[in-house]
């Protein structure tokens, strides 16, 4: 049953469909991890590929970044994506924020789409310390601006 206070909402088609332009429409996303050795918080900016013909999310990260390191020891992690206008008020625009369980994946499988994407990264694709990551989303909060709050979840953003 619903709590009628609550004011954030079950997805409907709608919101899905926002979730899913949001995504397709940026580069970049704001990842948070917990640091292995301080267990505090600490945010990145990554790139990203949203491949939305298997829902999956994709990142090129090297072992040198912190956030590597983080993942490898915790792969629970968060996403953040959206974009500030140049005027305005950037909480009147939709953004969507991601928990996903991050999980290493075939980089020369994913290297033509990646790379279709991001093409400076042919500069360092093959790089030995870069590693292709894919976030698997467990839940989803979509804020698509005030009054526009909803809970999604893995299943939303499949095809």
């Amino acid at each position: 049953m619903k709590n009628e206070t609550d004011p954030v909402r079950p997805a409907d088609d709608a919101a899905r469909t926002l979730a899913r332009d949001i995504l397709a429409g940026h580069t970049y996303a704001a990842l948070g991890v917990i640091d292995p050795e301080s267990h505090l918080p600490s945010l990145s900016r990554v790139a990203y590929i949203w491949q939305q013909d298997t829902g999956q999310i994709l990142s090129l990260i090297s072992t040198l970044s912190s956030h590597s390191t983080a993942l490898a020891t915790n792969p629970v992690c968060g996403l953040l994506v959206g974009s500030v206008p140049d005027r305005g008020d950037p909480l009147t625009h939709p953004r969507l924020s991601l928990t996903a369980r991050a999980k290493p994946c075939d980089k020369a499988t994913k290297k033509t789409a990646y790379l279709a994407a991001y093409p400076k990264a042919k500069l360092y694709f093959d790089f030995g310390d870069f590693h292709m990551i894919e976030f698997e989303i467990q839940t989803a909060f979509l804020n698509g601006g005030f009054g526009q709050a909803f809970r999604l979840t893995r299943n939303d953003f499949l095809p």
